[in-house]
């Protein structure tokens, strides 16, 4: 049989589970047997991605900063070192995994050593793929303590990117054909171990794929081989109706829509990145969210029919919004007055999260999140908007989107929502847009008042 005919029947006629383990998840020696036990018991998952083990990425971060002398690099790298040797010591091979971590992390400091002296994206791309490099190598000998035939395969081979440093665009198509050339003919015989969150450019140069990396390179590769499902592993039971440490009345959510989850992953639920559901969309591949900790609880499945599509699903709060008003009456029946507005935005690369509009206003939110050490709208923004109109910013806010269906059309939507938060004060809506949401802002002091009020509302 050949090797192309080969590849097709095992694509076609077994089925395939691709499960992703975040960083709590391979944080130490118990977490990772946790999840062995996991793969243990689904003879389909035959693709496992990992992350970094807990506390390695922070680490990483540190290091690949330009003000960090050659102690400190030292002293980061030795406690990255304690994190692994805390794994490799309950293992059989220790020394021998030992002197590979070693090996890791003597290149991981000739990085360092050079980002100190010329800081650039390049070098940060590559100092930040060690924790997967270190935490697949681990678990792959975690696996095979217990049994499971396998193999720690280096996702470059065929995670091929553009050069963009941090934020690396994949090439679908190589990866496709890089996956079936490489990755299916070990699937009949091994547990394939790979890394998530980096790939390679054409030069050969460690990228990275920004926030959301890992969960988005499972996806990919799921997509990649036409797996009939993708396993997200994480820390927590599923899905939430909100965020449980806003209200204790949160519950978890046993299935929703693509349309749903995406919803909730654009307006802040943190257990899942919206990129990831993207190749999950496109090729109809079920999403299951679980917590390698507790497996036996189930969890949140994602697909694109559901049995029940309530009209209101969950309650989404994404804090540090903007929101930036510009008022003129040349709005007034003029044309191309917005056009000139959004190319100023796109001029400073701005992305616009919601916007509402009146005869002669327009209101414009976006996304300052915590990562950003400034604020988006710059006085250099602001100058060049006040050249055409009045301009105010308003900061300390948070966006709270209710997530569900039919909120677009279904009757006394809004009075519902909003009748039992009428002593807060609202300062934007935007409904109409989607079928799946209702947004709205209010001030950050508020917010979580608001989302454990409306919880109570909705579905208690």
């Amino acid at each position: 049989m050949s090797m192309t005919k080969s590849i097709t029947n095992y694509m076609t006629q077994t089925k395939l589970t691709v499960a992703k383990f975040g960083g709590t998840s391979v944080a130490n020696f118990q977490a990772m047997l946790r999840c062995a036990n996991i793969i243990k018991n689904d003879p389909a998952t035959r693709v496992v991605i990992v992350s970094a083990s807990a506390g390695v990425t922070n680490h990483l971060v540190r290091l690949s900063q330009a003000n960090v002398g050659q102690d400190e690099q030292q002293n980061i790298i030795e406690k990255i070192k304690v994190i692994q040797f805390n794994i490799t010591e309950n293992l059989d091979n220790e020394h021998w995994l030992n002197e590979q971590v070693d090996i890791l992390l003597s290149e991981l400091a000739e990085h360092a050593i050079n980002q100190s002296e010329q800081h650039t994206a390049k070098t940060t791309d590559a100092i930040l793929s060690y924790g997967e490099q270190i935490s697949s190598l681990l678990f792959t000998e975690v696996l095979r303590s217990l049994g499971i035939t396998s193999v720690c395969f280096d996702v470059r081979q065929v995670m091929k990117t553009n050069s963009v440093h941090g934020k690396a665009v994949v090439d679908i198509a190589r990866l496709k054909s890089k996956a079936v050339e490489l990755l299916v003919p070990k699937l009949a015989t091994n547990v394939i171990v790979t890394q998530g969150f980096i790939g390679q450019d054409d030069l050969e140069q460690t990228t990275t794929l920004g926030r959301g990396g890992s969960d988005y390179s499972a996806a990919l590769l799921a997509e990649a081989l036409n797996a009939d499902d993708l396993a997200i592993w994480t820390d927590v039971v599923g899905i939430f109706t909100t965020d449980p440490r806003i209200t204790d009345q949160a519950r978890a959510i046993k299935e929703i829509s693509f349309g749903e989850a995406a919803e909730m992953a654009t307006f802040g639920a943190k257990i899942l990145h919206q990129s990831t559901l993207i190749p999950a969309m496109r090729q109809n591949i079920p999403v299951f969210v679980g917590s390698s900790k507790e497996p036996d609880k189930g969890g949140t499945r994602i697909q694109k029919k559901v049995e029940s599509n309530p009209t209101y699903r969950s309650i989404a709060l994404r804090r540090e919004q903007t929101l930036l008003t510009i008022k003129s009456p040349e709005m007034l029946h003029s044309k191309g007055f917005l056009a000139k507005v959004f190319d100023i935005l796109a001029k400073h690369d701005l992305s616009i999260d919601l916007i509402t509009t009146s005869e002669i206003s327009v209101a414009l939110t976006f996304d300052n999140h915590a990562s950003l050490t400034q604020s988006l709208i710059t006085s250099a923004v602001i100058e060049e908007l006040e050249q055409l109109c009045e301009v105010s910013v308003e900061y300390g806010l948070s966006l709270v989107a209710v997530i569900g269906n039919g909120l677009n059309v279904a009757k006394c939507i809004s009075r519902k929502v909003f009748e039992k938060i009428n002593g807060f004060n609202i300062r934007m809506i935007c409904q109409g847009a989607s079928t799946n949401n209702l947004c709205f802002l209010v001030p950050e002091a508020d917010s979580n008042a608001v989302v454990k009020q409306l919880h109570s509302s909705l579905f208690d």
